[in-house]
């Protein structure tokens, strides 16, 4: 496919890797790294692990010069292009191609158990997400292929909605308030409109009647002066009469 061919990244690099020539498969157990030649490797220099779409491939270059030795692509893991030794978890048995069609199967060896960890976690995570992409895929042909949902109105269509449980307001609107320029209502028992009467027991005072009660007792009431057009007379009558007559009745001091 064109979109496997963009681009090549690198998964897992290893500076120092060792390759050992295997004999054939005795039996269906599997491979023994006890069967080979561990302290004679065949090759020693540096493993890549690149990807290029779906595919891993496994690669061993010279470590100065960085010439490739061989390579081996890898479509499936765990499958028959990788596989690990029954007796040991830092060797692996690797099918390597030339290009041409002609394949051979070699030993791999790690010297550290981290390295060959490393090595295998490369490879599950790669092809992990291999199979996300094939479920998204699938799911993505499924949904193109099932019939589209139409959810918008139709020409001249409408629709009614129904909400419940809200009460409507009053006609009146607000309440009015009460009239009376906020005086107090009157107490319990008064008659609407009508004054309050007094309490029983207060008796209310006679009306004062003015130059009818004697002054001391002494004599008869006084009259009322008689108005006068005079405007000065009060003061000229004021020194005259003082001196000659004294009001009867009255004693002068």
């Amino acid at each position: 496919m064109a979109e496997d061919n963009s681009y090549e990244s690198i998964l897992c690099v290893k500076p120092e890797v060792h390759v050992y020539q295997i004999p054939p498969r005795a039996s269906n157990r599997g491979y023994r790294a006890a069967d080979w030649k561990l302290d004679e490797p065949a090759w020693t220099g540096r493993m890549k692990i690149t990807s290029k779409g779906k595919v891993a491939i496994i690669k061993l270059e010279d470590r100065n010069t960085g010439e490739l030795f061989a390579q081996a692509p890898v479509d499936q893991y765990p499958g028959c292009v990788v596989e690990a030794v029954t007796d040991s978890s830092r060797y692996f048995v690797i099918r390597i191609e030339d290009g041409n069609g002609r394949h051979a199967f070699i030993g791999l060896g790690f010297a550290d158990r981290g390295d060959s960890f490393d090595f295998n976690v490369a490879l599950q995570d790669h092809f992990k997400w291999v199979k996300q992409e094939g479920e998204l895929a699938k799911q993505e042909a499924t949904q193109s292929a099932a019939p589209k949902l139409d959810l918008g109105f139709k020409e001249g269509q409408t629709i009614k909605i129904s909400i419940g449980n809200i009460k409507k307001k009053e006609a009146g609107g607000a309440k009015s308030r009460p009239l009376g320029g906020g005086l107090l209502p009157p107490p319990p028992g008064a008659k609407a409109g009508g004054l309050v009467a007094p309490p029983g027991n207060l008796e209310t005072a006679p009306a004062i009647q003015t130059n009818t009660v004697p002054l001391l007792g002494f004599g008869s009431p006084v009259p009322a002066a008689q108005p006068t057009t005079d405007v000065w007379g009060d003061f000229t009558s004021a020194g005259s009469n003082s001196s000659k007559d004294t009001v009867k009745g009255w004693v002068q001091f």
